[in-house]
């Protein structure tokens, strides 16, 4: 399960540098990489290209921490997880250094990247959309290298303090969900409740909210704020048997959805309302099923089968092309930065070699021979033996900017129709599946 958390740099940038790529930490530096940028010079780097930026924001750069569970993972494994969390979130826009930290109980990445883009020059805005998308990266690479993750919506709205308390098992929210939920199959109703939480010891505030408050507890804690299956709707409906507001199905007509399996649903045996509404749910989803079928001119299980597979390859050979473009325009973006650093410093190092006092004329220009020489190495790297135009690489990375985004939009329209041949092919086999059920019934019985 990895956390992940993140934080501003304002000041210290080069401090927080220096203890990221500590060698104590990341095995003598070993687990160390960059991209866009040298680790050794990062901090003059970073600088150099907010320069360039009209808007340069408040921050020098961000930090960013990926905890995770003890035992689970490899330092390697952590890193290369890292790598591809910080290449897939800043799309290779921003310079950054990874490291791996081996030196405690947990392994752990701390990723410090520029708060400005040196492709667009832009700033990098933190807010809670940009978080919820790290998260998001984050959880997928991890069930992909088999790592266990947070279940979506247990932590919702959830800080990392108290995610850190309820795994103590110190938290009072936690516990106030676990009372409520230990006591709604024994209450008649909301009121019912109430009183047996006070029973218990909490301490019960009514308002616009009903809030709840433990013994020793400083402040009250909203029902609300437990979560979608703790509002007080939600709770009088699991209270009644009616399956709560948040789990119904929206309301669309046109989307259908897969067939609920009743007989091993847990839901559905506990509350006979449930099991009925279920039943209604997958009369209408499996017309609608039949319907897509007929509509589509699918006739056979094979032309289903065949149908679902050809969007299914339409998806990987998109994602592998819109792959592909981001890479280039990764690799372009990163070849203009070094081209233009190279171009700018070149007279001012070109003068610095001819210096009869080179040691004068360096503590004046330190900053700029230093990046001047990265950039050098970079272009030598990438083996650049001749400057390239840098009107043409702009306008080639204007062409692939436009040809990702028609990439994105077609691979966005076919993973949606893979999931919709999914939800029908598995009703389909639900459906198949009854027949052959009830007749092994009727074998049994005899």
């Amino acid at each position: 399960m990895a956390v992940t958390k993140t934080h501003p740099i304002k000041s210290t940038l080069k401090k927080a540098l220096d203890y990221i790529c500590n060698p104590a930490k990341t095995d003598g530096k070993l687990l160390v990489s960059s991209v866009g940028c040298s680790p050794e010079t990062a901090d003059i780097e970073f600088t150099w290209t907010r320069k360039h930026a009209i808007d340069k924001g408040m921050h020098l750069g961000r930090h960013l921490i990926q905890a995770f569970e003890p035992g689970e993972t490899t330092p390697e494994q952590a890193h290369e997880i890292g790598m591809q969390l910080a290449m897939e979130i800043l799309g290779g826009k921003y310079e950054f250094v990874l490291t791996t930290h081996i030196d405690k109980g947990h392994i752990h990445n701390h990723l410090i990247f520029n708060a400005v883009s040196f492709a667009d020059y832009h700033h990098y805005h933190s807010n809670k959309r940009s978080y919820h998308f790290i998260r998001r990266v984050s959880d997928r690479l991890c069930k992909e290298n088999g790592l266990s993750v947070i279940i979506p919506g247990q932590d919702k709205g959830k800080s990392y303090a108290e995610h850190s308390a309820e795994k103590a098992g110190t938290s009072y929210k936690a516990k106030l969900k676990a009372a409520i939920d230990r006591l709604i199959p024994v209450s008649s109703d909301m009121e019912d409740l109430i009183r047996r939480l006070q029973n218990e010891g909490y301490e019960i505030k009514r308002g616009k909210y009903i809030s709840c408050r433990a013994d020793h507890q400083e402040r009250f804690t909203r029902m609300k704020t437990l979560g979608t299956d703790y509002t007080e709707e939600a709770v009088a409906a699991r209270i009644a048997g009616r399956p709560c507001p948040s789990r119904q199905p929206k309301r669309d007509d046109k989307r259908i959805s897969l067939l609920i399996d009743i007989q091993n649903n847990i839901k559905a045996q506990e509350s006979a309302g449930f099991a009925h509404w279920a039943k209604i749910n997958n009369l209408k989803q499996a017309a609608k099923t039949m319907n897509f079928l007929t509509e589509h001119g699918i006739s056979s299980y094979e032309e289903l089968e065949e149908k679902a597979a050809a969007f299914v390859s339409k998806t990987d050979t998109l994602f592998a092309s819109l792959k592909a473009t981001e890479n280039r325009m990764a690799d372009l973006a990163l070849l203009m930065k070094h081209t233009a650093t190279y171009r700018k410093l070149k007279p001012i190092y070109d003068s610095y070699r001819k210096s009869s006092d080179k040691e004068k004329f360096l503590r004046g220009h330190e900053s700029d021979i230093i990046l001047f020489e990265a950039s050098a190495r970079a272009l030598k790297e990438m083996e650049i033996e001749k400057l390239p135009s840098a009107e043409k690489m702009k306008a080639e990375h204007t062409a692939l900017a436009a040809e990702k985004e028609t990439l994105y939009t077609e691979y966005k329209s076919a993973r949606q129709e893979v999931r919709k041949y999914s939800t029908i092919k598995q009703n389909v086999d639900s459906l198949l599946s009854v027949p052959k059920e009830r007749e092994r019934e009727k074998t049994a019985e005899r």
